[in-house]
């Protein structure tokens, strides 16, 4: 018992850098493991709804209230992308890994995705000003 405290206390913490790194490269393996037929149809919604709560402006604790606003984002995310890991076979999670380690996203991938992004942000600023802006003036 008491080696094995020894060892844990031994142990290189995981920088936060890091944590993020790793989390980047899950949430790309799931981006992957999506479009393959051995994911659960349970999976993809709960991933589909996480992606959804994460890019929403709604969120179940306002981002105004200051410090809770955004914790509430740094745990139901990333506790979120947890359980989908786990609903997806173990196998599939692998055989995808691997891939994404062989093909990492490339930086044009990531332009068209925030370019993607931008647009519906600006349509929808555009669609409430359009539609609310005569409303109250």
């Amino acid at each position: 018992m008491l080696v094995l405290a020894i060892e844990l206390f031994e142990m290189p913490k995981e920088s936060w850098k890091e944590k993020a790194k790793r989390l980047k490269t899950e949430v790309y393996v799931i981006c992957l493991a999506m479009k393959d037929s051995r994911v659960p149809w349970y999976a993809k919604v709960l991933m589909a709804l996480i992606i959804g709560y994460a890019i929403s402006p709604i969120d179940l604790i306002p981002d105004f209230v200051p410090v809770i606003g955004q914790i509430d984002d740094l745990i139901i995310v990333p506790a979120g992308i947890a359980l989908v890991i786990r609903m997806i076979p173990k196998n599939v999670m692998e055989e995808y890994r691997q891939k994404a380690i062989a093909e990492p996203i490339n930086t044009r991938t990531k332009w068209i995705v925030a370019a993607i992004i931008v647009s519906i942000w600006v349509l929808a600023i555009y669609l409430v000003f359009r539609l609310v802006w005569p409303l109250l003036f």
